[in-house]
Parts: C-alpha cells; structure tokens; sequence
C-alpha cells in the first residue's frame, strides 16, 4: 500500500489579500482576472500603489498546488508537497504553514538563502481576483527539490500548471511525471490560468506527449489549450489529449470524465465574494475523493460544494470547521 495519497509539485507562496476598488485594476497597469508574473521592483511599486489606499485583508500560505495540497490534508488525506522557500521569514511562514496542515514536504532537508515568493492578490467587489506574482527563489525549484523515494510512494501526483513559466521547474515536473508514472501512480496536472495556457502551451504539449491521466482546469484555459470555440468542443477534444479530464464551469458546476463516462455536475448556488483559490480546493477534494474511492460524479460533487463554500468568504483555504462541514 503506498504512503501517500497525492505527491504535489508546485510554487510556495505567502498569499497577501487586498479588497480594492475596480478602479484600482486601471491605476496598477495589471490585466483584471489574471495571474501577472513580475520582478522585485515591480513588486514593491503594486505594494506602494496599496498601501495609498488600502489595508492588508488576509495574509497566509499559498500556492496554487500547496491550496490544493492542504485541502487535500484538511479532508483527511496523506499528502506531500516539493516546492522551494528560501531561508528567510516569509520562507519560515510557509514551512510552518505546511507542518501545522499534516504535510510532509522536502522542505526538512534545508533551505537556501534569498527572497522566497509572494503573491499579492486583489479582489475587486464582483469577487474576481487579480494576481501579482513574485516566485522569488520559488523560480528555481529544480530536480534537486525531488523527493524520489516519496514519488514512488504516491497514487496521485499532481503537477501545478504554473511551473511551466521556469525551465528548471518544467524539467523537475516532467522528472516527476516519469518517476511517478514508472512507479504506477496517476498522473494529473492542472492548467491553471488562461494566460499560461496561452503563452506556454508547447509545455503542457509536452506534458501530454509524455502522459496526462488527469486534467484540471477551467472552461476559457480548457478551450485556449484545445483551440476550440466552445466549452462543450474544448471538453470533447480534452478527451483526446488526457485520458481523464475535470473541467470547471463557474456556477454553473464541471463538467468531468472517467475516461468511459462523462457526468455533467451542477454547481451550489452561493454569492460570490472572492473566487480567489476556486480551483484549486476543487481539485484538492476531487483528488481526495477518487483516492478514497469514491467515482467522479461523487467527487465532482464534493468538489463543486467545497469551491462554492470558498468563494462565499474571503482566501483561498477553508478552515476546519468548514472543512468538518463538508465531510
């Protein structure tokens, strides 16, 4: 019996959330609903642009992976996470971020030194988020992050799509996804925004020639990927690509196969605050679903709940008591 329900590779990063005005969006430059990578320097000028205006809401770990991960961990699941922090505070946040969620990580073998990532995530008042990024050492996540012997120890393995954005990161993904899949796990990876879709794609091709049991993502990345003119084309030719396939729909619930039948899964009617981490607690508790056995309409429905439940508060995890709610 293997360790470990999912191994999860992806970037570590301290979420700081603001509220903003839509107005802001125009002041900062930055495109509205999308996740924008950017330098220290740019950085510091966003922050500066906040703090004329607005207060911090939320601060906490993140990651697009690492909220999956934990949802994962805070369902009841075993779950270890690869990413890269360097040794500093931010980085002793999130290393202490992951303990205090069950997971084991690589982390315990030391960190280097320099400026571990950030993402500055502003919510506007129709609950989109627009995403600053800075990977910071996260960037340089490489091979040497690999926890081998964990790989071979997992059922899932999940990659985050945003990896794609670092040569060294890509390469120690698709060093996973062969370790993993030689030692019989199932491979999943998550497209995770439109914007990497579109100026990454040839990644997440070679992702696909080598082997994607799984796909997460939504319907605008599903049909940049596909080249397809409608959520129900992209859907179709996904299944041609990756054996499986888990596509969100917004409100109106996913769309998901088994690799035999397709299940089409209403959504849980909610108001809408922060959609900030939708996504990724979907693919957290359809992950934790199917390796507990349950099938993929069971699991789409656990993970339409659990996203709806998120985007009715502000930040991208749930705290136990809402996690209890959903078991």
């Amino acid at each position: 019996m293997k360790q470990y329900d999912v191994y999860g590779i992806g970037n570590a990063l301290v979420d700081t959330e603001y509220e903003i005005a839509e107005s802001f969006i125009s002041k900062s430059g930055l495109g509205k609903g999308l996740m924008t990578l950017v330098d220290a320097d740019e950085r510091h000028r966003i922050i500066q642009l906040l703090a004329e205006e607005y207060s911090i809401n939320n601060q906490c770990g993140g990651g697009s992976a690492a909220n999956t991960m934990v949802a994962i961990s805070q369902l009841g699941g075993n779950g270890f996470y690869t990413c890269k922090v360097s040794n500093d505070e931010v980085g002793d946040f999130f290393m202490a971020d992951l303990k205090a969620a069950n997971l084991h990580t690589n982390l315990d073998n030391g960190r280097e030194a320099g400026v571990s990532g950030q993402c500055i995530s502003m919510v506007t008042p129709d609950a989109e988020r627009t995403m600053s990024t800075h990977l910071g050492i996260s960037e340089s996540l490489s091979e040497s992050e690999l926890d081998e012997d964990a790989l071979k120890q997992t059922r899932y393995l999940y990659i985050e799509g945003y990896l794609v954005t670092s040569p060294t990161a890509v390469a120690a993904a698709l060093k996973a996804q062969k370790i993993a899949q030689e030692a019989g796990a199932i491979v999943s990876i998550t497209l995770s925004d439109p914007a990497i879709v579109e100026h990454f794609k040839d990644a997440f091709d070679q992702f696909a020639e080598r082997g994607i049991d799984l796909v997460f993502c939504n319907e605008e990345e599903a049909m940049i990927w596909t080249a397809s003119t409608s959520p129900i084309e992209a859907f179709k030719k996904l299944q041609t690509v990756c054996k499986q396939v888990a596509m969100t729909c917004g409100a109106n619930g996913a769309m998901v196969f088994d690799g035999t039948e397709e299940f089409n899964v209403p959504g849980n009617p909610t108001k809408a605050i922060d959609t900030t981490g939708a996504g990724d607690i979907f693919a957290g508790a359809f992950l934790y679903a199917i390796s507990q056995g349950m099938n993929f309409e069971e699991a789409a429905i656990l993970a339409n709940k659990s996203a709806s439940l998120l985007v009715s508060r502000f930040g991208a995890r749930l705290d136990s008591n809402s996690i209890n709610a959903l078991k």
